[in-house]
């Protein structure tokens, strides 16, 4: 493909402001899976907290539950990092991928003046639109989670291999630059990872900034369990371990992991 209008990543620019909190930097042409690669490589016995592993091209990109996602080279900021979670209760982990997709919303509006909202537990979105993902995986037996990033910048609709994608260029964003964006959103992330080690958990900003910019509360959602359990009910809250509260017309029902189908539109973010 022709990746003329696609300018590479200015890795120069990215080793200069990248922010606290990372050790090891690394960008690469081409790669199956950002997050694959750095499980693998905690895996063989690699201290990996603290790296961030870029890639122009993602061509075996995943989703939660092994979803695949390939879009064309240079179209988005693709990225995991590893985090050190040692010293943090596992049941507060579960606070990554949020306070990951707070971090994601925060570059985007600071770059390119894009509101986006987020909904529960790994997406980012512009209305219905679906801007962002986030998958992290923890890198067992360390105590390391891999947060993979996927920001789509200029994919169009046609490239999408989802109807329901969108990304900064559809949204008439007026800046597209990815080095900017990356930096950004390692300055961000590492700020809120820093402050997530030092609470041992979700610090009172971080939940009010997520319950703030949640599109998930307040909606009528279906929520799709493990084992293909449903749920059909309001979002009401976010506990202090990132779990979403449901609430029935009997009960209220803690939620640590699940799809969400919002069955409302909600207020469009522009």
């Amino acid at each position: 493909m022709n990746t003329e209008h696609r300018p590479p990543l200015d890795v120069t620019r990215l080793r200069a402001s990248l922010g606290e909190g990372w050790r090891t930097f690394d960008v690469v042409d081409e790669t199956g899976s950002t997050n694959a690669d750095l499980l693998a490589r905690a895996a063989a016995g690699e201290d990996v907290a603290g790296s961030v592993l870029l890639t122009e091209f993602q061509s075996a990109g995943r989703g939660r539950h092994g979803r695949q996602w390939t879009a064309p080279p240079r179209s988005q900021v693709a990225m995991s990092v590893a985090v050190d979670a040692g010293g943090v209760r596992p049941d507060a982990w579960g606070w990554l991928p949020l306070l990951t997709g707070v971090a994601v919303r925060d570059a985007v509006a600071e770059v390119s003046a894009v509101e986006a909202g987020l909904k529960w537990p790994n997406d980012v979105l512009v209305g219905e639109g679906k801007l962002a993902g986030i998958l992290a995986e923890v890198a067992a037996p360390q105590h390391v989670v891999i947060v993979g990033i996927g920001l789509n910048v200029t994919l169009s609709a046609a490239e999408a291999p989802d109807p329901r994608a969108t990304s900064l260029t559809m949204l008439g964003a007026r800046n597209h630059d990815r080095t900017a964006l990356a930096a950004a959103l390692l300055r961000n992330l590492g700020t809120r990872i820093a402050r997530w080690r030092r609470a041992g958990g979700a610090d009172e900003g971080l939940i009010a900034d997520y319950r703030r910019h949640s599109l998930t509360l307040g909606r009528e959602v279906t929520a799709t369990l493990p084992g293909d359990r449903r749920l059909d009910g309001t979002a009401t809250d976010i506990d202090d371990l990132g779990r979403l509260t449901i609430t029935t017309g009997r009960d209220s029902v803690t939620v640590a992991a699940g799809d969400i189908t919002h069955l409302r539109p909600g207020p469009a973010r522009a």
